[in-house]
């Protein structure tokens, strides 16, 4: 490199340093990778660049001398935002080589490429900005102090600009993605997320102080719960609030829940909103600039809209907990038509929940299975009383019209698209069938019963057995046990047994919980 370059680069360090802000951290800095195979460059353009500052953050430097050393720096820093890159190196092209490895393989598009060559004879500018995805091109003769400044500078600002809207379109996607099943609360923590991380860019605030303390909650009966979050307080599931947030953020959300409405104050702000169910919100952000009128209406508009959301969501519950209601009130009346009281209805679906649980199904179909569980015997209602009370043991032909219930119960629950209805025709279809294909209505065998009928078949046996019934005494524990293992195999899927003895601590917990009154557990 010339020497009236070197002066050039060392006036600029001389002449124009800038205050120290020693508070500045390491994650709030600008990353830029410097690739050059002489020593003199990195030097000279950390000291030229030491003291530069844009948006309030700092620079951080990193260094590559050789091409494989540059390749790997790069794709362990996805998040840089300038590369200062050689052309001459390893080889004649091995800058070339850089530039298409990270837009074609790492796929790095925001990345701001500056190509300095001191050969400007080895990758000519007209061609180089032809054919290859640079944003700068310079010859290291021509790049003085202020011009570096200014490149730099030049190159921040793109970066910034392309990070808001590449966060935008992160934030977008969220919200389309959650359009189509708006009305379940999974879909509305992805829609609250979605729209928290757009806010961050459309209101250009400082990322750490933003989306390291924002996060929008809904307040239950008792308690806050946090609903959508990001940065520090992100979290896969609902938590309350005091388990994660420091006490003067609360202080700050559980003000606005008093007062009903919120606030804009020098370093956060709050927005309070009421739905017609009852429910009541606030979104609490925090950020290091202050908010404009324009940026205070976007809020306006989001909490909005987005209490429309909240409302659908709720009436959405409340429709789903009144079919849960329903469906279990139909469970009983079948229990009741053959005059036994208890919970039988309840145990057998906490029974099948714990079964599905173990056998791995995720938690939103065991949930299915166990309110679906309680109709398996809802065919019952068109069995004639005098078989459904008879106090003794019944004659071939009686069983035989017993047996139908299975079928009646699939024929009153299969015609709809509800999927819990659904499951509930399954289950109350296929319950009586037995592993070895003794069982009825239709013999089968083996996995060709299906898990939800052979899930509830384990778990409604065990309960029968245990109860006292019009024309038999309740087995003891015991007995039933011993049953299970001479039936392995045989009545019941062997693998579900014994997943049945793995959790029998957890099974005989409910049995004392719903404990029918005057029967021994």
């Amino acid at each position: 490199m010339p020497n009236d370059q070197q002066d050039e680069f060392l006036t600029f360090a001389d002449e124009e340093q800038a205050a120290s802000h020693s508070s500045a951290t390491h994650n709030d800095k600008w990353k830029v990778i410097i690739v050059d195979d002489e020593q003199e460059v990195h030097q000279l353009t950390r000291m030229v660049l030491n003291d530069f500052e844009f948006d309030g953050k700092r620079l951080e430097f990193l260094s590559a001398y050789t091409e494989a050393e540059a390749m790997r720096t790069i794709a362990d820093h996805p998040d840089t935002a300038i590369i200062l890159l050689d052309v001459v190196m390893d080889q004649d092209d091995s800058g070339l080589k850089i530039v298409k490895y990270i837009r074609e393989q790492l796929k790095f598009q925001s990345v701001r490429i500056i190509l300095r060559t001191g050969q400007p004879g080895q990758a000519p500018e007209r061609m180089v900005i032809s054919n290859y995805d640079i944003n700068d091109y310079k010859e290291k003769t021509e790049l003085t102090t202020q011009k570096l400044f200014t490149t730099v500078m030049t190159a921040l600002r793109s970066y910034r600009d392309i990070m808001v809207i590449e966060n935008n379109k992160i934030g977008l996607e969220k919200i389309i993605k959650s359009s189509a099943d708006l009305f379940e609360l999974k879909s509305l923590k992805k829609f609250a997320s979605g729209v928290l991380q757009q806010l961050t860019s459309i209101l250009n605030l400082n990322r750490n102080a933003l989306h390291c303390n924002s996060f929008a909650v809904a307040k239950g009966q008792e308690d806050i719960y946090i609903l959508a979050a990001t940065g520090d307080y992100a979290c896969d599931d609902c938590e309350e609030i005091r388990d994660l947030i420091p006490h003067h953020v609360l202080r700050s959300i559980e003000n606005t829940f008093r007062d009903k409405k919120g606030g804009f104050y020098d370093d956060h702000f709050t927005c309070y909103f009421q739905s017609k169910t009852g429910s009541e919100n606030v979104i609490y952000f925090e950020g290091s600039k202050k908010l404009n009128e324009w940026n205070r209406y976007l809020i306006e508009i989001y909490t909005s809209n987005v209490s429309v959301a909240f409302e659908n969501l709720y009436l959405n519950e409340e429709v789903e907990n009144t079919q849960r209601e329903i469906i279990f009130t139909l469970g009983e009346i079948a229990e009741t038509r053959s005059r036994e009281t208890g919970f039988h209805v309840k145990r057998v679906a906490e029974y099948s929940k714990l079964l599905a649980l173990k056998y791995g199904l995720p938690e939103e179909e065991a949930e299915l299975i166990r309110l679906a569980s309680s109709m398996h015997d809802v065919g019952k209602v068109a069995i004639p009383d005098e078989i459904m009370n008879k106090p003794g043991k019944l004659t071939t032909e009686e069983f035989e019209v017993m047996k139908e219930h299975a079928i009646y119960g699939y024929t009153m629950l299969n015609h709809t698209k509800s999927k819990m209805i659904q499951t509930a025709a399954i289950i109350a279809h296929q319950h009586h069938e037995k592993y070895n294909g003794t069982g009825y209505p239709n013999g089968l065998a083996g996995e060709n019963i299906h898990l939800y009928g052979r899930i509830v078949a384990l778990a409604d046996v065990f309960d029968a057995l245990g109860s006292e019934r019009v024309y038999k005494r309740p087995w003891t524990n015991e007995e039933i046990l011993s049953y299970f293992q001479k039936e392995r195999g045989g009545h019941f899927d062997p693998g579900l047994v014994d997943m049945f003895f793995e959790i029998l601590p957890d099974i005989m917990k409910i049995k004392e919980q719903y404990a029918d009154p005057n029967q021994p557990v």
